[in-house]
């Protein structure tokens, strides 16, 4: 075949078409795969799963789950930050995007069932 304007183009077709062609092959290979596990999804489903303190390097047991929605600074919108933390972290938690207020801010601590939070210190 020679170096004409409808080879080129035959050519790129060809190209496209086998290009797409395999993208179909994987994506039918990839659907015969099983999902991997998400553990962080998985925690996040039970409320009440047991798990550590949110804070970096502590290992107590989270009693608590604190939840602040407040409006993102560059205006995209209501933004809900939530962890689980422990008595003493808790005890330091406090509202920190008050600039942020707005009709439906919340800042809310709530114990976390079953881990003997209802005795008061």
């Amino acid at each position: 075949m020679g170096d004409t304007r409808k080879g080129r183009d035959k050519q790129a077709r060809d190209a496209e078409n086998r290009q797409r062609e395999r993208e179909l092959e994987e994506a039918r290979e990839r659907a015969d795969e099983a999902e991997p596990r998400d553990e962080a999804e998985e925690a996040d489903d039970d409320p009440n799963a047991s798990r550590e303190c949110h804070r970096r390097g502590c290992t107590e047991p989270a009693t608590f789950r604190v939840l602040e929605r407040y409006q993102e600074e560059t205006g995209q919108g209501a933004v809900e930050a939530e962890a689980a933390l422990c008595r003493d972290h808790t005890a330091e938690e406090s509202p920190t995007n008050l600039d942020g207020v707005y009709a439906d801010y919340v800042f809310r601590v709530v114990p976390i069932l079953g881990t003997g939070t209802t005795d008061v210190a």
